[in-house]
């Protein structure tokens, strides 16, 4: 019997400031928030301390659609860390939600001749490591699409 190779751990983010740590505990229940300022109602991400848009400190976490449009992309071919080799090659994406904040993650169950700039994209979440979930993207539709097969 061939013998497989440990598996490892996917690392979760570093966090290093409470407003990071504050926003991976907001994706935890599978929704996704981003700050919002109380003052101007501009989003904010990454998450800061102060509005850059008016300087206000106040803001609250606020639900978004999870939709939004493929604004860039590249094809990864080498796993940066032993946890992904299994998943090269992948796609790392930025995406512009609709609401306006751009953030990047990587594009799931995309066919990469369909990558197209505008590519309309959903919110899936990716469990990773001790059911830590990861916000990603896939094209819109493909949720429905599996759940009717």
């Amino acid at each position: 019997m061939a013998m497989q190779p440990p598996t490892v751990p996917a690392p979760l983010p570093r966090t290093q400031d409470p407003m990071d740590e504050a926003f991976w505990q907001q994706c935890q229940d599978g929704r996704l928030r981003f700050q919002r300022c109380d003052h101007c109602r501009a989003w904010r991400f990454l998450p800061r301390y102060m509005c850059a848009q008016c300087g206000s400190p106040d803001f609250a976490w606020t639900p978004v659609r999870g939709t939004g449009s493929l604004y860039s992309w590249t094809i990864t071919h080498q796993a940066l860390h032993p946890a992904f080799a299994a998943d090269i090659p992948y796609i790392a994406a930025l995406v512009e939600l609709d609401e306006g904040v751009r953030m990047a993650t990587r594009l799931l169950n995309c066919d990469r001749s369909a990558l197209q700039l505008g590519l309309r994209v959903e919110l899936v979440f990716q469990v990773i490591g001790d059911g830590f979930q990861l916000p990603c993207f896939q094209p819109l539709g493909t949720l429905a699409a599996s759940k009717a097969a």
